[in-house]
């Protein structure tokens, strides 16, 4: 094997490699740090890359080390503090803004051992499913540079799949692991509202979670087991799993009652014929291996869910970026942001907090019609992307009407959105490709508290016709 396939394997294979002192630690970050040297002025996946830093760690790591991916490369998302390297949330103002503490997620991947050899590019504040900031310039697809690696989740998508680091961190609060995993060729698991803590930034959001974006289930399964439980002061957070989910996706799935579906909750979507038929063939392969696969004609609720979750999520960006203006020490002013963000401010400033608490209602009523639908399915199968993975250059945050530009931002994966409005877990996986070669996933979502579920299935799909080996051509 060369080093330069090393990248492409496993995080819990390259763990053990260190452990067993198949590699070293320094090794194995000196090949990320080299690799991202030699491929990232062409993809643009990283915002700042801690080389020293994470050397000096790696040296920390010898063989026998206790802790379960000590030694593995590992990129944070920009919209996550990793002390001392500059947390941007994509936006000028806070283009040069240090971070002199650990957000939670990044301190539980440092206990766990992964070594952070820099943070990963966003849109401004996370909010489009491309990867084209105005700060930074537009992040590009290995698969197909002139595509985009998805969105908010970009940056450590495209970084994983042209092999920079083996595994990344992302969030999602509309489909924002979802959409760079099926632009990217890469699993990308929405865990339950409520399993992975906020702490210690903004409080809890009723639609953003963290995760990682992995080439294989059992490592998104075995890193959400690191990430999962609350920290002190969380107000709320999901039941604890009956078994750790790297436990589940390591076991069969019982027989599973499965629904397929290609109608999207945004009622004008168009849905094209290789979305169609990924859906269609996991359906069949699901039922090759003896599960109950049903069509699903979905009782989705008036187009009422997809104002509502506008607005909520517009609420949210507007508070996430007043933490910002509260990091930055002063008041934004237009040409602090890009014009749709500004936009967004606008209107939320607009709406009172009885307002923004009765919009949030509403929302709930509504998810509570679509969990009440899915109620009789151990999972339902959808799409991710509506039609294959967008152009870069496809949504303009500085068109005439910005706010134009938002709403158009639902219509490349219409399918995500849905499954943050009602907390349940859903996955991505890159179960198909296209006709022209590239990644076509599909998305599962379980009940609620049903990751256990979903990687159980994720994982038999995995074995039936694997996926992890893929990779973009010339990396």
């Amino acid at each position: 094997m060369s080093d330069a396939e090393l990248l492409f394997l496993g995080a819990q294979e390259l763990a053990e490699m260190v452990r067993t002192g198949a590699v070293s630690a320094r090794e194995l970050v000196s090949l990320s740090l080299e690799r991202i040297a030699a491929l990232d002025g062409d993809i643009n996946a990283f915002v700042d890359v801690d080389a020293e830093g994470a050397l000096a760690t790696a040296d920390g790591v010898g063989k026998n080390d206790p802790r379960p991916f000590a030694g593995v490369p590992i990129a944070i998302k920009n919209n996550r503090a990793v002390a001392g390297m500059r947390l941007t949330s994509g936006c000028s103002l806070l283009a040069d803004r240090v971070a002199d503490y650990d957000h939670n997620v990044t301190r539980r991947l440092k206990q766990a051992g992964f070594v952070v050899v820099g943070t990963t590019t966003l849109p401004e504040y996370g909010i489009l499913p491309v990867t084209e900031a105005r700060l930074f310039g537009p992040t590009r697809n290995p698969w197909d540079t002139t595509r985009t690696p998805g969105g908010s989740s970009g940056g450590s998508g495209a970084a994983v799949a042209a092999g920079m680091v083996p595994v990344a961190h992302g969030n999602d609060g509309g489909g924002s692991i979802r959409i760079p995993a099926a632009c990217c060729g890469l699993v990308g698991l929405k865990s339950q509202r409520g399993r992975v803590s906020g702490a210690p930034d903004t409080g809890q959001s009723l639609l953003v979670t963290d995760g990682v974006l992995t080439r294989t289930v059992a490592d998104t399964a075995a890193i959400t087991d690191l990430l999962a439980g609350p920290e002190p002061g969380d107000a709320s957070w999901a039941p604890p799993p009956s078994e750790p989910f790297a436990v589940s996706a390591a076991r069969p799935p019982e027989v599973a009652r499965v629904a397929l579906t290609t109608v999207p909750y945004i009622a004008d979507a168009e849905v094209d014929s290789d979305a169609i038929r990924a859906v269609g063939e996991t359906g069949e392969l699901l039922s090759s291996l003896g599960h109950e696969v049903v069509e699903f004609d979905p009782p989705w609720p008036d187009e009422g869910i997809v104002e509502a979750f506008g607005a909520v999520f517009c609420t949210f960006i507007a508070l996430g970026i007043a933490y910002s203006e509260q990091l930055a020490g002063r008041e934004a002013k237009a040409e602090d942001m890009e014009p749709m963000s500004w936009a967004i401010r606008s209107l939320a400033k607009s709406i009172d907090a009885v307002q923004g608490l009765g919009l949030q209602a509403q929302l709930m009523a509504y998810s509570r019609q679509v969990i009440t639908a899915l109620e009789p399915y151990d999972a339902v199968v959808t799409p991710v992307l509506a039609k294959g993975i967008p152009p870069i250059g496809l949504l303009d945050t500085a068109a005439a009407e910005p706010m134009s530009t938002f709403v158009a931002s639902g219509y490349p994966a219409p399918f995500t959105a849905l499954f943050n409005a009602t907390g349940q877990p859903a996955i991505a996986v890159p179960l198909h490709q296209s006709g022209d070669g590239l990644p076509l996933g599909v998305q599962m979502a379980g009940p609620p508290g049903g990751e256990g579920v979903l990687l159980a299935l994720a994982a038999q799909l995995e074995q039936a016709r694997p996926w992890a080996q893929r990779r973009p051509s010339g990396f």
